[in-house]
């Protein structure tokens, strides 16, 4: 079944199902409705959790795998499916459709995925697992509806601002929610109980870290190699953690990967950007970094995340900061032989 983000804590205390399906392209809006069903799985006794990571070669056998095997430390486990591309291939859509019609009465299987396109819905994987479990799409939150979002989430913080301020703070993040969620936790430190105001904002805003991810990734964009560099080294010195910079990092490139695919198609960039939703302050320095960075470079630098992620998880011996600069050397339109 098909259900809203809102809707899901409720669905989780009513029944727990047998597999969870998250889709869409807001990371802090996955996160939250991840971390929900993670919550109720826990509070009925699932201990344990298999992380699978589906890349192109995916085939089904680690989910076949998983779904069999006994835990050493709890009798019941959380699957975790990650599947950023929302295409399990011929080998592990099977797998997905077998494992939906005997699921394990020990396990619940959590799928999350990046956005899935409206032909990838209709195959016979989605619709099997959203029939024998509950879909979750997490739609964008658009520019209209970003300051009534912040406003609830002040609100659920004990928190109020005027109009002026919840403004000022939509036009500061540009309708990125994960920089939403850390500039309103920062503005826990400046309300004192007191209403937020345009000038509390700007305290905040005054008071940010030297180096922030948000300008990191527009000299990224705008190509800028050493400025770029600089601020990792800055971020990484004032004790941030790769897996907190990536999520930022891989949502750009899903944008630019689908906006490059569209102009290969014979589209003109300024309707790509605005089919992307992308914001008319970033629209420079986005067609700037389609100019220099080609499909198969933006291709490159997703696999690249990839590989940054599951280092930074322990998942490989790979150093997650080198790999994060070789990501940002290549993202500015640098090879590496030159770069490094």
């Amino acid at each position: 079944m098909k259900i809203k983000a809102e809707q899901l804590a409720q669905q989780l205390k009513k029944q727990l199902l047998p597999v969870y399906l998250l889709h869409g392209d807001e990371p802090l809006l996955i996160q939250e409705c991840a971390d929900h069903v993670r919550r109720a799985c826990k509070a009925q006794g699932f201990g344990d959790r298999d992380i699978i990571h589906v890349e192109n070669n995916f085939t089904g056998e680690e989910l076949y795998a998983s779904n069999q095997s006994i835990s050493l430390f709890a009798d019941r486990k959380i699957i975790e499916l990650r599947m950023p591309t929302g295409k399990p291939g011929t080998a592990g859509s099977k797998a997905l459709v077998d494992y939906v019609a005997n699921p394990s009465p020990d396990n619940v299987l959590l799928i999350i995925c990046g956005k899935i396109e409206s032909a990838s819905q209709r195959s016979k994987w989605f619709k099997t697992v959203e029939a024998a479990g509950a879909s979750v799409q997490l739609w964008p939150i658009n520019a209209r509806d970003l300051p009534r979002w912040i406003e609830q989430r002040l609100r659920a913080l004990g928190m109020q601002a005027n109009p002026d301020a919840i403004e000022l703070l939509a036009d500061r993040v540009e309708g990125n929610l994960l920089a939403a969620s850390q500039e309103i936790h920062k503005l826990q430190l400046y309300a004192e109980q007191e209403t937020i105001t345009v000038e509390t904002v700007m305290a905040a805003v005054a008071d940010s870290a030297r180096y922030n991810i948000f300008g990191l990734i527009d000299s990224c964009l705008e190509g800028d190699t050493l400025s770029a560099l600089k601020m990792l080294q800055g971020l990484k010195s004032e004790g941030n953690q790769v897996f907190a910079i990536l999520p930022l990092f891989t949502r750009e490139l899903r944008n630019l990967y689908a906006c490059a695919q569209q102009i290969g198609d014979g589209h003109g960039i300024d309707r790509v950007l605005q089919n992307q939703r992308i914001w008319d302050s970033r629209k420079r320095i986005t067609k700037i970094a389609l100019q220099k960075l080609s499909l198969s470079r933006i291709t490159r630098l997703i696999q690249l995340a990839n590989d940054i992620d599951q280092s930074a998880k322990g998942m490989s011996k790979a150093n997650s900061w080198d790999l994060l600069e070789q990501l940002i050397t290549l993202m500015t339109g640098r090879e590496l032989a030159i770069a490094l």
